[in-house]
């Protein structure tokens, strides 16, 4: 099946090919818009000039991919530490897959063993290793047992939470619109949570306030000179 992630025919071209690239995309989808992660994979072979490849890229001068990434336009709002961290991810397929992402997937008898897979590479928290199991039974057909359930919500169907579920420009603004959803619903609860911490004050007694020493003192001789007049 191809990709529509980018919604640029040839980078999800790449994204459809080269699971690498895949991978790729996913890492660099945080903190930017979507589209520019995961076509982010295809400026990135440009620039290096050879096919994206786990085994290179390891093998690479770790300034030479950061360069990569700097140059203008930058590959994402922070390319320095996504350089890092795509040469530590192509550090771990090589290292562990023999250079083949596939077989990050392919290899996994369970969903829980794929989602534990998943989850050990550089830049995958669990709720990108979620996504990520989820897009590859709801797209790619990657489906061991149980795939569905340690990738769940995203794995419901008919959900638009992620990019498991944009498969065309209209999806790709319903996962948009959702996310904005959260993001209103989340500011919207800390907003009233921020009120009622405020509201919180030291509770009424009802009884007259304390007489400072001063203002004691200062009464005394108004006191005596009324007693006297008497």
């Amino acid at each position: 099946m191809n990709l529509h992630l980018s919604q640029d025919d040839e980078a999800d071209a790449l994204l459809s090919s080269n699971p690498f690239a895949l991978l790729v995309g996913m890492v660099l989808d945080q903190q930017v818009p979507l589209e520019w992660a995961f076509a982010s994979p295809l400026e990135l072979q440009r620039r290096l000039g050879a096919n994206l490849d786990a085994n290179d890229i390891a093998a690479m001068d770790p300034d030479r991919l950061s360069a990569s990434f700097s140059a203008k336009p930058a590959l994402h709002r922070y390319p320095g530490s996504m350089a890092t961290r795509v040469h530590e991810l192509a550090r771990r397929i090589a290292d562990d897959y023999e250079g083949r992402a596939e077989h990050l997937w392919r290899g996994a008898a369970s969903g829980t063993e794929l989602f534990k897979r998943v989850k050990a590479l550089p830049g995958f928290g669990e709720q990108k290793a979620k996504i990520f199991v989820a897009l590859l039974g709801k797209q790619l057909g990657v489906r061991p047992e149980g795939w569905k359930a340690v990738s769940a919500p995203y794995s419901d169907r008919g959900s638009h939470r992620s990019v498991a579920d944009i498969t065309s420009p209209e999806t790709l603004q319903q996962v948009r619109l959702f996310k904005q959803g959260l993001k209103a619903a989340h500011k919207a609860s800390a907003a009233k949570s921020g009120a009622a911490k405020a509201g919180r004050g030291p509770k009424a007694t009802g009884a007259a306030p304390a007489v400072a020493p001063k203002q004691a003192a200062a009464s005394a001789p108004t006191a005596k000179k009324a007693a006297a007049r008497r």
